[in-house]
């Protein structure tokens, strides 16, 4: 929501004190004095106005993961350990998984307790693109990436993909860029093909790529300019 708006709301403000407060200076954000009516505020940012304390958000937390090879991509399962299992314990309560990746697939997963956030991730009008670096076992043939653009038909959903960007890298690898994720799509989409995908690794969501320096099972939280660079603009 807009401060202006998120402001003029506050029973104990209304709106022309609202607009007072903001052209005067007397609003922080997240510590940070604003005069910025359009800035969007969210479920987890501190807002105070004249030292008054009005939203003290209870702490989002969100956390890059190098997921590795053989977890599950859930927060619980009987069977297999889960992406959560990476984490040290006193890092996992409350958290969700702002998306998933297949078993065996290795690469960027994000792990949220704000949902708002993981919402916008995941809604499909926004579009978000989702990179990820496939590895085949027979030859890519150069006529894929007018296939992939066009969109394949799946009858058994009766669905046509939407157009994905396919980046030949050698004969045998390629970086394909999706905006859905369907079930095991990538590897369907090559196997329509005859072509086996033997690896599969996501390295970047959106703006946010994995960061290079951190190996598999590994995690760190993300800045405030990587959490704002994926938060959607409405």
């Amino acid at each position: 929501m807009r401060l202006d708006r998120w402001l003029g709301n506050r029973p104990e403000l209304g709106r022309q004190l609202a607009r007072r407060l903001l052209a005067e200076g007397r609003v922080r954000v997240n510590g940070a004095t604003t005069q910025q009516a359009e800035q969007e505020v969210f479920t987890f940012d501190r807002i105070e106005a004249d030292e008054r304390l009005l939203q003290d958000g209870p702490g989002g937390r969100y956390l890059m993961l190098h997921k590795p090879r053989g977890c599950v991509s859930a927060t619980v399962d009987a069977r297999h350990a889960t992406v959560l299992d990476c984490l040290a314990a006193d890092q996992r309560a409350d958290l969700h998984l702002a998306g998933r990746l297949d078993f065996n697939t290795t690469g960027l997963l994000l792990l949220t307790n704000d949902g708002q956030w993981s919402r916008g991730l995941s809604h499909p009008r926004h579009k978000q693109t989702k990179r990820y670096r496939v590895t085949t076992a027979e030859v890519i043939p150069p006529q894929l990436v007018t296939a992939f653009a066009e969109g394949l038909y799946f009858a058994y959903e009766d669905l046509t993909t939407q157009p994905a960007q396919l980046e030949l890298l050698d004969e045998h690898s390629a970086y394909l860029t999706l905006v859905e994720g369907r079930y095991h799509q990538v590897k369907r989409m090559f196997g329509r093909f005859g072509i086996e995908v033997i690896a599969l690794h996501r390295d970047r969501i959106g703006a946010l790529p994995l960061d290079p320096a951190l190996a598999e099972g590994a995690y760190r939280s993300l800045t405030a300019a990587e959490v704002a660079v994926l938060r959607p603009a409405d």
